[in-house]
């Protein structure tokens, strides 16, 4: 039995279930359109910062931010498009904006569809005229993120996508066990290419790293303090994986993107999407317990 309930929480909170599975999750709209939590048979799969959230003026930092129409950051925040300057802040505006609900179904899943609409303030960072549709579906243990992306311009529209998913971990992530398809990353801050034998070194400060060519399009970590097995599926138009984790807080953010950082100057794997057309897209994260 699928159920959909909404709250007056901080903000008005979408509630997703699925009884059978003991599995649901809690969308924010206002915020950016965000699901915050995930949890499955009492379990939370997402961390979120309560605190933090508690804050309107601060990013978001846990959940499962969305990225549009960036994926990370640009140099000082700056991109040229028909030789114009546009100052675009890191993974774009999406994730600071309202999302709008328009559908809710829970025949044979679970599933909330939200919409972005471009609007005056999005024009004035990114000017084009677009609608974004997600449709969050929740079955079982599986969280599917349906994605469409339309070009209402009537020019060229460029962008990149992605999920910015934080995963609770616990308190040793020594004990994390990475699939991920590729041999090789690239360190954010260095810029320099090491070879991945599927660790990292969690005595850094930071790790902030992105994989590309990638050769399958599934990853997946293991977390043994959990008995938990994340699996990450995404299609073919996420091209990059980001890593990205700090030291003494108890999580790691696996991020599937559709291009990497500077791609709208740099064009790399940057979707373009013609006058009126649009794309769909899908992402789906599985937890196994």
């Amino acid at each position: 039995m699928f159920t959909i309930t909404l709250e007056d929480q901080q903000y008005k909170t979408y509630i997703l279930t699925d009884e059978n599975a003991g599995s649901q999750i809690e969308v924010v709209p206002e915020k950016g359109g965000i699901i915050t939590r995930w949890r499955i048979q009492g379990q939370e799969i997402f961390y979120l910062d309560t605190e933090r959230f508690t804050h309107p003026e601060l990013s978001v930092r846990g959940g499962n931010p969305i990225l549009f129409p960036i994926c990370g950051n640009l140099p000082d925040n700056t991109y040229t498009h028909n030789g114009q300057q546009y100052t675009l802040k890191q993974h774009g505006f999406a994730r600071d904006l309202p999302w709008e609900v328009t559908e809710q179904n829970t025949e044979d899943k679970a599933s909330l569809t939200l919409v972005l609409n471009s609007n005056e303030q999005t024009k004035a960072v990114y000017p084009f005229d677009f609608q974004v549709i997600f449709t969050y579906e929740l079955q079982g243990n599986t969280l599917a993120i349906q994605q469409e992306y339309k070009n209402l311009s009537s020019t060229p529209m460029p962008f990149s996508a992605g999920f910015h998913p934080y995963f609770l971990t616990g308190s040793d992530k020594n004990q994390l066990e990475f699939q991920i398809p590729s041999g090789q990353y690239q360190d954010k801050n260095t810029r320099e290419i090491h070879s991945f034998d599927g660790t990292f070194d969690f005595n850094s400060d930071e790790i902030d790293v992105a994989f590309k060519d990638l050769t399958s399009q599934s990853a997946t970590v293991i977390d043994p303090s959990r008995a938990l097995k994340m699996t990450v599926d995404y299609d073919h138009m996420y091209s990059h994986l980001v890593f990205w984790t700090v030291k003494g807080k108890d999580f790691y953010c696996l991020e599937p993107w559709t291009a990497p950082r500077n791609a709208l100057n740099t064009g790399e794997n940057l979707t373009v999407l013609a006058p009126k057309a649009s794309c769909k897209s899908s992402v789906s994260l599985v937890a196994n317990s």
